[in-house]
C-alpha cells in the first residue's frame, strides 16, 4: 500500500499512541474497516432468512454425540482406505 510521508507519519503517531507497532495498528485498522463495510445488501439477506424461517421444516434436535461418532467413523474409514492403498502399492 502506498501512502505519502505525512500520512505515514500520522499513522505512526496513532500507532504509537495506541502502544502498537505501525504494522499491527494497520492490520487492526484494516480488519475494523472490513467488518464495518457491508458485504452485501442487508435487507436482501434478512429477506432470505425470514423466508427460510417462514418455510418451517423439521425442528429436530441434534444429537451431538451421534454426530461426533459419525464424524470419527468417517475419519477412521478414510484412514483405513489410505492404509490399504499404501500397503497395496508396496
Amino acid at each position: 500500500m502506498v501512502v505519502g510521508e505525512a500520512e505515514l507519519a500520522s499513522y505512526a503517531r496513532s500507532a504509537d499512541a495506541a502502544g502498537l507497532s505501525l504494522s499491527e495498528w494497520a492490520r487492526q485498522a484494516l480488519r475494523s474497516a472490513e467488518r464495518a463495510s457491508s458485504s452485501g445488501d442487508v435487507e436482501a439477506k434478512l429477506r432470505v432468512i425470514r423466508a427460510a424461517v417462514a418455510r418451517g421444516g423439521p425442528q429436530t434436535e441434534v444429537d451431538v454425540d451421534e454426530m461426533l461418532a459419525q464424524t470419527e467413523a468417517g475419519y477412521l474409514t478414510a484412514i483405513e482406505k489410505a492404509v490399504r492403498g499404501a500397503t497395496a502399492e508396496t
